[in-house]
């Protein structure tokens, strides 16, 4: 049987699309969105609650404000922080891996076990502790509470490889001719740990930009005026029994965003591992 290519793997296909199309939409929010997502109207225009039709595709808030333009404008912020978050802790989870896969010993057990200690506690309780910690919650909080809790998958996934690469015979020919550690790491070890730290990165995405819906829906996140989804999901709940449409549209937008990055995660995995190869 022959092997299916990257884009003609469903998962790849559908997560894909799904991503594009929200990247797009948060990239071309201002010339997308019809109104200003800001804006109150006022007089003739003010229709709060409106339901979804004409002029209002998605229908309005309680202040009349546009919800299509709310859910653009939206997208914008939590895949800022998905992507941003997953960035910088990759960095630093590869970093840490890198260390303790390739050195062992004492400093492999230390950082292991400080991985260890991150990961004994549930995410959203420890990232509500740790922002309770500063005066005024914001998304810059929470950019640096998922930083700090969002490397150590990255850590393990990364120090697994290496503790395997490491043994290979092109590094420990390296090591014999004198190669410097650094370019050993850095040349030979993180390229073929590349692959399954993009599938794990990929994935944590997904899991920030839910931690920091409910981070927001919690009022712990982004603060008016910043429109993010979960912040309109707080603000929609207390109409789900007569205006819906108020919550439905964020939390949909949230669950499809995620939904795609996770199904392209999972089409990564199985390009990548040649053990899930058919």
């Amino acid at each position: 049987m022959t092997e299916r290519g990257p884009f003609r793997h469903h998962g790849i296909q559908v997560g894909g699309a799904l991503v594009a199309l929200f990247v797009g939409a948060a990239l071309l929010a201002p010339w997308l969105a019809p109104f200003d997502p800001h804006e109150v109207p006022t007089g003739l225009a003010a229709a709060s609650l409106r339901p979804p039709g004409p002029p209002n595709a998605l229908g309005t808030d309680a202040l009349g404000r546009d919800l299509l333009s709310r859910v653009l404008y939206g997208g914008r912020v939590s895949l800022l922080v998905g992507v941003g978050v997953e960035l910088v802790a990759a960095l630093i989870g590869a970093l840490v891996g890198l260390v303790a896969g390739y050195y062992g010993g004492w400093l492999d057990g230390l950082l292991m076990r400080v991985t260890d200690t991150v990961m004994a506690f549930p995410s959203l309780i420890l990232a509500i502790g740790l922002i309770a910690v500063f005066e005024k919650p914001g998304l810059d909080k929470v950019f640096l509470v998922l930083v700090l809790l969002g490397w150590t998958t990255i850590a393990r996934v990364v120090r697994g490889e290496v503790l395997s690469l490491k043994t290979r015979d092109y590094v420990q020919a390296a090591r014999a001719l004198g190669v410097p550690d650094t370019i050993i790491v850095f040349r030979h070890l993180l390229p073929n740990c590349l692959a399954p730290l993009l599938v794990a990165a990929t994935i944590g995405v997904g899991g920030n930009m839910v931690a920091e819906a409910g981070l927001s829906f919690l009022g712990l996140g982004a603060q008016a005026p910043t429109i993010s989804w979960g912040a309109m999901l707080a603000e929609g709940q207390t109409f789900l029994a007569s205006a819906s449409w108020v919550a439905v549209f964020p939390g949909l937008a949230l669950m499809l965003a995620v939904l795609g990055i996770n199904l392209l995660g999972d089409g990564l995995r199985d390009m990548l591992d040649p053990r899930l190869k058919r």
